[in-house]
Formats: C-alpha cells, structure tokens, sequence
C-alpha cells in the first residue's frame, strides 16, 4: 500500500464544501435539532445505516481552544482528518488516502497532529497495511510518516528511519506544547506471552528522532507526571499483576505484587503536585479511585470516587495543568466536576440540552471561549456541538449518522432481576419505538468475552436494528460479568453451560412475567462467548428458546485449549482459562457436559450460524465441527461463512448480508404465533 497522501489531499478538499452547511445550519436551537431523530413514527431503515461507519466522528479540540480535528466521512468515502478554524467556519482536509481512513488522532500542539490508519477496519484477509503513524499540521502542511506500514515506507526526504510497524501512540505531552509525543514499540510477539517487550520511546513528530525512555521491559501500562516524566508502570504477566515507581532520575521499583484476576491495582494519573491516583478494589466488593501513598506504598483507605454497584475506571479531565473533574461509567458516562466554573458549565449546557448526556471539552491550555459538547442518548447516535461561552449560542459539527436523523429510535433501560440462586442480575432491556410494550417477540443477547462488561446506557447499532424491526432485546450482564463487583465476577468462575447459562435463562423468564416478552417467541443469540450460550440455550432450555443465532461463536471449551492455530495465548492457557471456565484436564468431564459439540444431538430447534474463515480467536473449525455435527439430524440448520473476515464482521456488505439474513431467519422463527 503506497499512502497518495498528497492527490487525494488535493481531491479531498474539493469536499470541503459538504461540511459547513454543517455548521452554518447549525444555529437552530439546539434542543429540538438533538431530539428530532425521535420525533417520527418507526420506518423501516436499511440495515446499512444502522452499522455503517460514522459519518461524523472523534471531534477533539485544539489545545488552544481556536481550532477542531475530527473525522468525516463524505457518503461511501474513507474517513479524513478534518481541521476546522472555529473563528471563520473554515475546513481544511489535513489527510486524506485512497484506501484507507485515518484512525485515531491527537493534538500534538496547537498546530499539529499525529495520527494512525484505521488498519482495523478492513476484513482480516483483506488487510494489507498495519496502522503506521504519521504527523501533519493542522494547515495539511509538513506531512511526515514516523512508523512503518506493512508493505510499505515512504521517504521522508532525509535518512532518519521510519520506526517499526508495532508503533503505537501513548501520549503526547501533558500540556500539549512542543513537538514532542510518546510512542510503545512492541518488540515481541509470540504464542507464549502475546505482545511483549514494549520499549517506550520520545518521538519527535516533525524530524522523526527518537530516544529511548527508561521503562519495565514487559509494561503495558504507564503513567508519567506534569514534566513528563515517566513515574509509575504495570505489568500482568505469569498470573500476577505488578506495579512500578520511580521518583526521577532513579531506578525503577516494584512496590506491590498481587494476584491478576482477584485483586486490581494500576496508576491512572499523576497531577501537577505529584498526587499519583490509582484504580484498585482495595478490599472492597467494586473498583474505585484512590491517590497513593509514598509513605506505605498502598492506596490510602479513603477512595476519591467509588460506587457500591459499579466498578470505576475513572480518566481525568485536565484543564492548565489541574484536574478538574473525573469521567467515569455506571450505568451510563458521567463527568463529576471538582472545578465550580465546570460544573456551572455543565449546568448551562444540560439545561440547553436536557434530553442526552452531554461531555464537554476544552482545550488544555485554552482563553478561547470555545467549549466542544459530545451529545447522545440511547435514542441518539450522537451529535457535536460548539458552544461559544462569549455569545452563548451552539455551532452545530455534525451528526454521527444523519442518515438516521427523523428515525424513530428504541429506549433503552437499565433493569435488574433475581437468578433462580437469589444473585441479582444487572441487564439492558431495549424496546421497539411506539411498541405497546406488552407480548413482545424476545431476544436474549448474550454478549462476548465473556468476562467483560457488555453495554453501557447509549445507542447500539445491534440492538437498534432488531428493536427497529420489532423485537424487545434483553442483554443480560450475567455472572461473571466484570464491571458490576468482586462477587458478580467471581460467580461466573466455571460456570460455563450452568450458572451463567441460568442468568441468560432467567432473564427471559423475568420478561414474561412482566408481560414484556410473548412466552412462545423467545430467541436466544449471541457471538463469540454469546455464540456459545445461544447454542448452549438450545440444548438447556429448548422450550424456553423457540430459536439461536451463533456467530463466531465457541462450540467446545477444550478447543479452546487443542487448537493450535488460534491467538489465544499460553498464559490464556495456563493462568486465565483454568481458573475463570476450566482446566483442560482436571474438569474435562464438566467441559464435555456443558459442550455443545458434544451435546449436538440434544439441538433440534432453528438455528442460524455464521463464521470468519480468518478468525484466530475462535478458529473456523469450531464452527464446522458444530455444523457437521447438527446436519445428521437436525434440518433446520442455517451456515454462512464469510472467508475474509476474522473474530467479528468488518466489512459493511458482509454486516448487511449476515444482518439481513438474522432479520430473514427471526421473521421466519418469531414473527408469527406457533
């Protein structure tokens, strides 16, 4: 791949002009263009709306305040950095390629960017380049590549070597003035460890020097100070999770080792005054933020934020230096300011837009009186505004999906409900839009992982789309989930087919006994670890699930382990797996009866299935096995596969085909009365 930076730069910015009308028909009031994307009565919206690329994404200040970056996408068009100069409305296409999009992006200073490709966003067979790292300022002028594509270098005009194509962004400097950023370059990789070996590196973005930082040698976590300085890092590896400090200039110390699945410890931020805060459950059921103290090298007792039902996570928002508030998940994002002047900004905002979460953002060393406000809801897909302190009125970016805009959305809600053992199940239960809400057709979507937490309150492309078609999507965070406790997480330890495939169970059981959910059209579906329990809700409760849907799902836990050819690692094998499903030997009689392979026969109801012929985390085999398996007796057996994609569908056409195919096989299993 050869990045024609330069003509299609050149070409882009003849597409300048779609972009502001954006802005310039944006002085409506704010509130009735955010909430009209509900207003409507439900139609029937092509698939491709629902899981194509943002048109409009990633909006990002400059440190000053006077300019934005963000992302756009003109109708089938790869994704462009686009700089907006906020005092005259002007665009300019920064980079712009044939091929691919741009990824992710940061200010490196008020006038200059870094950026990535969006490698990603091509199938796994089809991808030809890695992401690479390139620079540009914001005028598109002194474009330079700093890291290697695969298959490709482009020559920079001078002979500093382009760093390697495991180059990835870490930081760029905390008040965002020089030229300066820092980079982790993956050294190792291998079926032992997975990545390994991360160096850490000071790039100069405009020259392309670099200089070797001192740190851990298998960090992959790291946190430097208000000078830049790099002062703590964590590594997990070999089943442990170890954290490191240092005071500058001198030698690296480990100042706490700890089991890596029961206990959690890891730096987050380290403010002007040398205050270094730190993620950790310190004895406690949820995971909060803590400062730490250099005294007894442990998290004081006092957490700064914590939640009784939620693990937190929470990322500073830093403004001149100092941290001036927190954001952080629960059932929804959340911002709590501890700078008064934000919160009254908040106040201002929410008031002008009280329908959707709004997060606001300014620049890191900014007077301007420009404030860019993140707009979105469970029924809104998202919208960029500018607010102007000065005049008090909102310059309106862009809509993530404009194709949607006047489409009638689903709510969608946090609930809980009680497993047959009495432990509380947290779930999302989205509706269709105008639906009466009553006798519902139902489907129970088990999400990946599965140790992970599944959703957060917002719009989801998935669940949008099958509550447009008329379905209620129940999406239970059974046990085992992480995000919700020590002792949700703990519950689902070996609870593959049984305790957590209960969860999902109960759940549908809830949704009828609520009326939400008509008792006879109950599908259960779900991919990679969703993949596992739809198939495993067809041989548990085959009256309870009229129907599955599998993608890329795992159909028996040891091939987990036998399969050599998949990326699951051999730390996965020797310190994840047999704790948190199973151990390959001592619990291969448990495995085996909670296999759906192996419990092929007892599936005799509708099912649809589709696999990537490249998926290296859930190898094709798993789903082939399952299929020869099913044929010899069960008819109604439904199988794709998509050869060029990998652990998930990528391309759109490969996602509208298996979407369209869902919605062909539900219409087909659960539309109308048995």
């Amino acid at each position: 791949m050869k990045p024609s930076f330069r003509t299609w730069c050149q070409r882009a910015l003849q597409l300048a002009a779609a972009l502001l009308p954006l802005g310039v028909a944006a002085q409506m009031p704010p509130t009735t263009a955010i909430t009209a994307i509900t207003t409507t009565a439900r139609a029937t919206v092509p698939v491709e709306a629902f899981f194509q690329e943002p048109q409009f994404d990633d909006a990002v200040l400059s440190p000053d305040g006077k300019k934005v970056a963000f992302k756009l996408r003109v109708k089938d068009s790869r994704a462009k950095l686009v700089v907006m100069d906020l005092a005259t409305q002007t665009p300019t296409v920064v980079a712009s390629f044939q091929n691919e999009s741009v990824g992710m992006f940061a200010w490196v200073n008020d006038q200059r960017l870094v950026f990535n490709l969006a490698a990603w966003l091509k199938p796994a067979g089809q991808r030809d380049i890695n992401a690479g790292l390139f620079a540009v300022d914001a005028n598109g002028e002194r474009y330079r590549q700093l890291a290697e594509t695969i298959g490709s270098r482009v020559k920079n005009g001078d002979s500093t070597e382009l760093l390697p194509q495991s180059t990835q962004l870490l930081r760029t400097s905390a008040r965002q003035t020089g030229d300066d950023i820092w980079v982790t370059v993956t050294e190792a990789y291998d079926k032992k460890f997975g990545a390994d070996y991360r160096r850490v590196r000071k790039l100069n973005t405009v020259n392309g020097r670099w200089s070797e930082v001192d740190a851990p040698q298998h960090a992959a976590h790291w946190v430097f100070d208000a000078q830049n300085e790099l002062r703590a890092a964590t590594e997990a590896r070999d089943g442990r999770l170890k954290m490191w400090l240092r005071e500058p200039g001198q030698v690296w110390k480990t100042v706490a080792t700890m089991d890596s699945l029961t206990r959690t410890l890891y730096p987050t931020h380290m403010d002007a005054l040398g205050t270094l805060y730190v993620i950790s459950n310190q004895g406690q059921n949820t995971v909060g933020l803590y400062t730490w103290s250099f005294e007894t090298n442990q998290p004081s007792e006092k957490p700064v934020l914590h939640s009784q039902a939620f693990d937190l996570y929470p990322r500073p928002v830093v403004s001149e230096g100092q941290v001036q508030g927190w954001r952080y998940t629960v059932d929804a994002p959340v911002t709590q300011w501890t700078h008064p002047p934000a919160q009254a900004l908040q106040d201002t905002i929410d008031k002008a837009l009280p329908h959707t979460v709004n997060e606001l953002s300014t620049g890191v060393h900014s007077n301007s009186p420009h404030v860019l406000v993140h707009s979105f809801s469970d029924r809104n897909p998202g919208i960029t505004l500018v607010f102007n302190r000065d005049t008090q009125k909102f310059i309106r970016l862009g809509d993530a999906r404009p194709d949607l805009r006047g489409q009638a959305m689903a709510g969608m809600d946090f609930v809980h409900y009680n497993a047959r053992d009495g432990l509380r199940i947290p779930a999302w239960l989205s509706l269709p839009a105008g639906s009466a809400k009553k006798n519902l057709p139902l489907l129970v979507y088990a999400h990946g992982g599965p140790w992970v937490r599944g959703q957060s309150w917002g719009w989801h492309a998935d669940a949008q789309f099958l509550a447009s078609r008329g379905y209620a999507v129940l999406q239970p965070e059974f046990r085992g989930s992480a995000g919700f406790g020590s002792k949700h997480f703990g519950a689902g330890w070996k609870q593959w087919g049984q305790g957590m495939q209960n969860d999902l169970a109960d759940g549908a059981k809830w949704a009828i006994a609520q009326g939400i959910a008509d008792p006879q059209r109950i599908c259960i579906m779900g991919a990679s670890y969703g993949g596992y329990a739809a198939l495993m809700g067809l041989v548990n409760d085959p009256d309870l699930f009229r129907c599955g849907i599998n993608w890329v799902g795992v159909t028996d836990p040891q091939l987990l382990y036998s399969v050599n050819w998949s990326d699951t690692t051999d730390q996965a094998k020797t310190y994840g797996l047999p704790r948190l499903m199973g151990d390959s030997i001592k619990d291969a009689d448990m495995l085996r009866t909670h296999s759906p392979l192996h419990q092929a026969a007892r599936i005799k109801s509708p099912l649809l299935m589709a696999y990537g012929g490249k998926d290296e985390r859930v190898p094709l085999v798993h789903g082939e096995k399952m299929r020869d398996a099913l044929r010899a007796h069960n008819p109604q057996v439904e199988w794709v596969e998509y050869p060029d994609e990998g652990h998930g569908l990528v391309d759109l056409k490969a996602q509208a085909d298996f979407w369209q195919r869902v919605e062909k096989f539900l219409n087909k299993n659960l539309k109308q009365q048995p």
